[in-house]
């Protein structure tokens, strides 16, 4: 497992933020995030990035999440789209094969593990914090380097049954501390502290 040494980390704070069904799944088994959009008052709920996006410097997907916010928004015909939400964020895209970047928008493809990566993504942070905006393993691939420390989690009302994982890992609970529980619409916003020093 490779590690990061905490000298590192400095004060930017890698920070897990997504939307998932109360049965933990954050995709339906064909990737897509219609179950979302359809939940009443989801608009309220989206509403808030705006100021969460205030304290971020950088972007982290995987190429699962990209693709399906690419192909949903039509980017590759609209890059504009981009640039309204994530503004001149740099984003990094883990992927084991080539993909086509949205036109004028600083997207770094990388392959291998988060741990490699780091100081190219710290680097981007500058003193803001790092985004993890999905999927659940490379939160987990996070997690694994001793680089996630917060999870912030808008639960909506609804159950899949199946589909993709909120976090495939196994994080017991001396490891999160439940910080902040607030209600947005339908939705229940929980945000939970990870202790790495219990890995």
């Amino acid at each position: 497992m490779s590690e990061v040494t905490p000298s590192l980390w400095c004060m930017t704070r890698v920070v897990y933020y997504t939307a998932t069904t109360f049965d933990g799944f954050i995709a339906d088994p064909f990737d897509s995030l219609g179950w979302l959009f359809a939940v009443p008052d989801a608009a309220e709920a989206e509403a808030g990035i705006a100021s969460f996006m205030d304290r971020i410097g950088v972007l982290v997907e995987g190429s699962t999440t990209y693709e399906w916010v690419v192909r949903h928004d039509q980017l590759l015909d609209h890059p504009e789209k981009w640039a309204q939400f994530y503004a001149d964020r740099p984003t990094f895209v883990f992927t084991s094969r080539e993909r086509t970047a949205v036109p004028g928008a600083d997207i770094r493809f990388r392959s291998g593990s988060v741990a490699d990566a780091w100081p190219q993504i710290l680097e981007a942070a500058g003193d803001k914090d790092v985004w993890v905006v999905g999927g659940g393993e490379l939160a987990g691939q996070f997690a694994d380097a001793g680089l996630l420390d917060e999870i912030v989690l808008s639960v909506a009302p609804v159950a899949l049954g199946s589909g993709r994982s909120l976090l495939p890992r196994r994080l017991e609970s001396d490891r999160l501390t439940l910080t902040a529980v607030r209600r947005v619409g339908q939705f229940a916003e929980l945000t939970y502290s990870v202790d790495n020093s219990r890995r």
